[in-house]
Order: C-alpha cells, then sequence, then structure tokens
C-alpha cells in the first residue's frame, strides 16, 4: 500500500468547487501536412503505448475508513475514451478570433469544472476547429488537466519527457515488465496496518530530527534578521501583503490568458545587468503588474510580495509526487525606477535563497495525518465561507512559479507542439497564479485568475510585453574600468629609512 504523503493529500483536502486542484497546460498542436482522420484517435493510440511508462496515470485513490487518514493509490485502468475527449468549437470560431484567444477561452470554462475522483485523477481535452497555421496547417488545441495531489511542476515535468518526443516519428519506449503484484482494491485490516505503521514512522521521523530542526531553524532565523538589517526596511521577505484586487475570496469561475516571451532574448537581458533568468521573469511579472494596477488606480504605495514555489526535489529524482515549498519574494512594485526595481527584485532573490538554502534539509512534505483530512478541510471551507481573505491580513499577492522546461521542439502523437502555457491553481486569498514554463526558444507565461477578481487578465497577459520592452530599453550598467598598476617605488620606507641605527653594544 502506498499511502499519499501530507503535501500531496493536502490538495485533495483543500479541494472545493471554488478552489480546483488540478494542473497542466494549454498546448497549440500544429499537424503534419495532408493528416487525416480525427487527431483525438491519434492521441489516444499515442497514450495507450506509453501508458506503461506511466505509473501516475495509472493509478487512482482508495480512501480509509471514515476518511480518518491519507488515503492510498492504487492501481487502475484509465478508459482512454474517458480520459481523453474531443470539443468542436461552434462553426464560425476560427474566422472570429485567433488559435490563442480560442484556447483561452477553452480553458477558462473547463478549468472549474472537477476530476472525476473515482478514475485516474487527469483528463485531456482535444479542441477542433481552430483556424490553421501560418504554414496552412490545420492545428488543435489541447488542455491537459493533471491533479496537484499526484505532481507538481518537476514531476509534470518528467511525465512530459515519456509522453512527447523530439521528432514527429513517436520512437520505441522501452517497457520493463513490472513484478509487482497489483492491488486494486485495499481491505480494511490492510488500510489500517498501514495507515498506523506510517504514522509510526511519521513521528518517530519528527522525534529522531528535532535537534537538528531546531538548530536550523535558529541559524535561519539569525540570517532572515541580518538579511533584513542589510537590505532596510521592505526589501525582505518577512512582510505583510499590502491590499490588492487579488487578495480575494474567489469564486467557482476563471479567466485565463497567456503570454510568450523569447527565451534567448530574455536571457541575455538579464545576464547583462547581472541577474537571474528567475530574476527576470519576476521583473516581467513585478512590471506588468505594476502597469496593470496602475492603470486602474490599485497600485499599493507598499510593494507587492510574491509566493514563490521552490523545488525540494534531488536532482535525479523523477517520483509522481509533490516535494516542494513555498517562499516569499518582494516584487519592487512600489519603485518607479525599472533598474531600481530589478535591483530590489536581485536583492530579494538572493536573501529568499541565503534563508530557503538552510530551510530545504528540514522542510516536511509528509508528516502524521490521523485526524488531519477532518481539521483541513473544515478550515477551507470556514475561510472560504467567512471571507477571510477580506477580512485577514494577507502574506503574498500572488503566486508566481518558474518551472524548467524544454529547450527544444517537441511533438505529441506526431504533432508539433507549438506552445505550452501552464496553467495552475488559485486559491481564497490569492486569486492570481502565474506559472511560466521555458519551452523550444520562448518563456510561455499562464494566467489564471479568479473571473470575479481579474475579469481582465489578458490585459495583464499583454502587459508583460510591454513590460519586456522595458527591459529592453534599460540602461546596461557599465563595467568596472580595469585599475593599471602604478610603478614599482624601488625607494625604502620613510619608516625604516629613518630608523635610527643600533650602535654597537660594549664588550
Amino acid at each position: 500500500m502506498r499511502q499519499l504523503s501530507g503535501l500531496d493529500a493536502t490538495f485533495l483536502y483543500l479541494e472545493t468547487p471554488e478552489m480546483p486542484m488540478h494542473v497542466g497546460a494549454m498546448h497549440l498542436l500544429e499537424l503534419p501536412a495532408g493528416h487525416r482522420g480525427r487527431y483525438v484517435n491519434d492521441l489516444r493510440r499515442h497514450i495507450a503505448a506509453r501508458l506503461p511508462a506511466t505509473p501516475v496515470l495509472r493509478r487512482r485513490l482508495w480512501w480509509m475508513p471514515l476518511n480518518m487518514a491519507n488515503p492510498a493509490w492504487v492501481d487502475a485502468e484509465p478508459d482512454l475514451n474517458e480520459h481523453i475527449v474531443e470539443i468542436r468549437l461552434p462553426s464560425g470560431s476560427a474566422r472570429r478570433a485567433d488559435a490563442r484567444t480560442l484556447m483561452e477561452e477553452q480553458v477558462s470554462l473547463l478549468h472549474p469544472v472537477l476530476l472525476d475522483r473515482h478514475r485516474p485523477l487527469w483528463k485531456m481535452h482535444v479542441i477542433e476547429g481552430l483556424p490553421r497555421s501560418a504554414a496552412g496547417r490545420k492545428q488543435v488545441g489541447l488542455v491537459t488537466q493533471l491533479h496537484h495531489a499526484a505532481v507538481d511542476g518537476q514531476a509534470a515535468v518528467a511525465l512530459a519527457n515519456v509522453l512527447f518526443d523530439l521528432t514527429p516519428e513517436p520512437r520505441d519506449i522501452e517497457i520493463r515488465p513490472s513484478r509487482r503484484t497489483r492491488t486494486f482494491r485495499l481491505d480494511m485490516v490492510e488500510m489500517l496496518r498501514g495507515a498506523l505503521s506510517h504514522e509510526a514512522v511519521q513521528v518517530a521521523r519528527i522525534v529522531r530530527d528535532l535537534p537538528a530542526t531546531l538548530g536550523t531553524v535558529a541559524g535561519t532565523a539569525r540570517s532572515v534578521l541580518s538579511a533584513k538589517n542589510l537590505l532596510g526596511q521592505g526589501s525582505g521577505n518577512v512582510t505583510l501583503a499590502p491590499a490588492t484586487p487579488m487578495n480575494a475570496t474567489v469564486t467557482p469561475a476563471r479567466a485565463f490568458a497567456a503570454a510568450s516571451v523569447p527565451l534567448a532574448e530574455l536571457k541575455t537581458l538579464v545576464r547583462a545587468h547581472g541577474a537571474t533568468l528567475n530574476d527576470g521573469v519576476l521583473m516581467l511579472c513585478s512590471s506588468a503588474l505594476r502597469t496593470y494596477l496602475q492603470q486602474r488606480g490599485a497600485l499599493p504605495r507598499k510593494s507587492l510580495v510574491a509566493a514563490v514555489p521552490i523545488s525540494l526535489r534531488e536532482a535525479g529524482d523523477t517520483r509522481a509526487d509533490n516535494q516542494a515549498s513555498m517562499s516569499l519574494v518582494s516584487l519592487g512594485t512600489h519603485l518607479a525606477d525599472p533598474a531600481k526595481r530589478l535591483a530590489h527584485i536581485r536583492a530579494a532573490t538572493g536573501a529568499m535563497k541565503s534563508t530557503m538554502g538552510r530551510m530545504k534539509s528540514i522542510l516536511p512534505t509528509d508528516f502524521p495525518s490521523i485526524g488531519v483530512p477532518w481539521l483541513i478541510e473544515a478550515a477551507a471551507s470556514l475561510y472560504g465561507k467567512a471571507k477571510a481573505a477580506e477580512r485577514l491580513p494577507q502574506v503574498a499577492n500572488v503566486v508566481i512559479s518558474n518551472v524548467p522546461g524544454p529547450q527544444v521542439p517537441l511533438y505529441l502523437a506526431g504533432a508539433r507542439v507549438r506552445s505550452n502555457h501552464p496553467t495552475s491553481i488559485v486559491v481564497h486569498g490569492l486569486a492570481l497564479n502565474i506559472t511560466v514554463q521555458s519551452f523550444d526558444a520562448a518563456m510561455d507565461f499562464g494566467l489564471m485568475a479568479d473571473a470575479a477578481a481579474l475579469p481582465d487578465v489578458r490585459a495583464l497577459a499583454q502587459a508583460v510585453d510591454a513590460a519586456l520592452d522595458e527591459l529592453r530599453t534599460l540602461p546596461v550598467p557599465a563595467a568596472p574600468a580595469a585599475v593599471k598598476p602604478g610603478p614599482v617605488s624601488r625607494k625604502r620606507p620613510a619608516s625604516r629609512a629613518a630608523a635610527p641605527k643600533k650602535k654597537p653594544r660594549a664588550g
């Protein structure tokens, strides 16, 4: 029995009709010249061939008695006719709008629909009826959904590495036959024994690691206070966030928008300013948010704060689970000067890295779970019904996640993938999520918002393009001039020259 970790299961307990907890992506696919037939059938055959190499697509939840502890994963055979479905747009849609706009509308409609918990927690929607590409080829859209209880950002990338190919011709996947006995259901005794055993292991681990954990926390606290004094008040990551339209109780409706910037150019621009690619992503988001809020008279005098997911995953770990935590980064939106704003972000991310570098080793992704389902579900429901997001101070205004992706062209069931915009989660108090992923030659932005809080999220996506223009015009700081060495003096130092000579000692 494989019981869900505490972090994985939390995404199940937090899920409500107002807060769907699945992630995914919006893809635009270009079919090969002369393609015939329905692409949805091509995709079903392709996924069927890859299923043996994708355990995350072949499992479903098995709940504990009375929901007293975390559920477990059991084996399941997905019905691909139910998990991969086709949506045909009304006739004339291709003349009404471009492909990206039509796809954004479909994501906004599909994302609020919860996944069926009696089946494996994933679904793919093939969108037919899009306009043809610039080359005159047929295009289809693909909206993928995968529950966050099953994967985090890095695990989703690992899954994509199995499903996607580097050429139009799908590669052969080496399938190693599993010797594990499949488990399609759990009996009462097995569930209780597994839950209690898991509980005992977690308690023992907490007790064992407690001294080291306390020492790390104390050292990190000293580091945070030092960083705050160094950066100055408001530049660190330990301040409450100001009130914004994003800090609202979310509704069941969603609004989605996408943006893309050239990857190579963004790398060159940020490197010229001594910044990282992640600093550049935060800078674009910061500038776009500043412009968007300023135009609506809603820009706070205090800097916005971003909740930034950080990966706890070791290199080479491709397990399909969640191994991530959250940190805070000040975005410098209160600074009109873009150069000062970028310097502010660099300082804030530096402070975050120095703090989280120590904490990553002790941040838990699993913990005792008996009674936790009832507690979290009740708290999430109460928080939403009481509209606590509008009443309580918030620690962040927006979630910004930068997930490294494949920087090469990809194909899926013979179709060329032209874009890969992530779709993610909004929650009460954080009605905007900006997830960014590098793909091929672009950085693809996916902006998921609550439709009531940010109905015009497309304007914010357009502000990302303007933010890139601002970064382009930012003067590059001059490199410090090299100091030429002066002539070497051969004179003895004055102090030594003036020193009196010692008189010979009388014998």
